[in-house]
This record gives structure tokens, sequence and C-alpha cells, in this order.
């Protein structure tokens, strides 16, 4: 009983930091100013299961696609306006190669180093952010998770009281360092808190906005959705400088 009282508080407590250190979407207002529609786009991140969405879906839409990836042979993919680039988002060279001539960048980032403390999503954002700025470019859209800031505790209780105490604790205080770099930046940003992700197509519309969630339930949200829900947000300003939550 003490045990359980005492992961109990723990878990609490885990929550309460992640909230206090996260991104706190209330800070900032919704924009109306007119965004450039780019054509040219570099995705980070683009073996993953959604950050393969974006590259496909951008395609799809017409862009002209710079991928980053660490090993060219996991993407699996081939078009004209498809330019894979070998490199490690940890190494400013090869982010500052990929990042020229560009016009706006999505980040995928992700990893399974689970277990033990790293910086990869927010020391890689930091570099990319950096070489966006030597570039002049604007706009980043970045892919982080629900569970942050003021979107704690809504993925649910299974992933409050088990899954990110227990095996994400380090993923996710890293994705709080890397939303406060984010907003920190002088970049257009968007920061966008997808559920726990899912394999499956785009089926209709996903819910969007700072109250999406649930205490109890877990809530899912397919890579496909988020992935068009990002694209979308190129050109939009409803969430200029904010973080939105997608389940």
């Amino acid at each position: 009983m003490t045990i359980l009282l005492l992961f109990i508080l723990y878990a609490v407590g885990l929550s309460v930091a992640l909230a206090r250190c996260g991104y706190r979407s209330g800070v900032a207002r919704a924009s109306d100013a007119a965004l450039p529609s780019p054509t040219r786009i570099l995705i980070v991140g683009a073996t993953g299961g959604t950050g393969r969405q974006l590259v496909t879906q951008a395609l799809e839409r017409g862009f002209w696609v710079t991928a980053l990836v660490r090993n060219p042979s996991k993407l699996q993919l081939e078009h004209q306006r498809l330019t894979v680039v070998q490199g490690n988002v940890l190494d400013a060279g090869s982010v500052d190669v990929a990042m020229r001539g560009q016009e706006a960048v999505f980040s995928a980032l992700g990893h399974q180093r689970f277990f033990y403390p790293t910086r990869i999503q927010s020391l890689g954002t930091k570099i990319i952010l950096h070489a966006m700025e030597a570039h002049g470019v604007r706009r980043f859209i970045c892919m982080s998770s629900l569970g942050i800031g003021d979107s704690v505790g809504r993925l649910g209780l299974m992933y409050t009281f088990f899954v990110i105490p227990l095996i994400l604790p380090f993923y996710f205080w890293d994705k709080t360092r890397q939303e406060r770099v984010i907003a920190a930046s002088n970049a257009d940003w968007t920061i966008v808190r997808p559920g726990a992700l899912k394999n499956g197509g785009r089926r209709g519309d996903v819910k969007h906005g700072a109250r999406v969630g649930s205490f109890i339930w877990t809530v899912r949200v397919s890579r496909a959705n988020v992935a068009n829900f990002m694209i979308d947000q190129l050109a939009a300003s409803a969430y200029l400088r904010m973080a939105v939550s997608v389940a």
C-alpha cells in the first residue's frame, strides 16, 4: 500500500512538473495575420510513422520536399520532387545543408531511447531553429504530444498514471524543454500536440483546440490525420505561436 501511494505521489508530481515546465498555450493569442504559402519544405524525422505521412502527403499536395534522415534506405520513397539529405539533427552542418532554399520546416522528431535522459528533441530543435534563422526561414510546425503544459492529463488515466511515469518520463521531460525552446524563438511556429498515435488513414476532420483530450480515457489519433493537420497549418494563422491539441 505504501509503495502504491508513493508511486501515485510520484505520478502526480511528474504531471505537475510537466504542466509547469511545458509551454502554456493560454499565454499566446491567436493571430489573423496572413502567412505566405510555401512551396519548398524541409521535413525532419521523415522516417518515423508521422514523418513518412508528412512526406507522402506533402508530395501529393504538390510541395517540393527535402527529407533530412540518418538512414535514407528507411524512407523507401522516390519522387521527382523529393530530395533526401543524409544527416543527423544533432549535426549542425547537415541541418544547415538541408535548410538551404527552404521556405518552411516540419519536425516529427522522435526516438526510442526512453529509459535514460536525453536531449535529442530539445537540442535538435535548437539546431533546427538556429539554421532557420541563418537562412531566413520563418515557418516552423513541430509535433509534440498531449500531456505537456496545459494539456497535462488529457491523454487519459492510463498515460497519466502508468505510461508516462513508468516508460516515458525522460522522453516527456525533454519534450517540455523542446517546447520552451520553440516558444522562445523568433520563428512563426505552431506546436501540434496529438493524442496517442496509431496507424490508419485520413478519416474526416480531427478535433483540435486547447481543450481536446480526456482526463479519463486514452485519446488516439492516426498519424495520417496528424500529418494532414500539420500541413494544413502551413498557410493558416489560427494557431500561430500557439500549441494546439489534436485528437
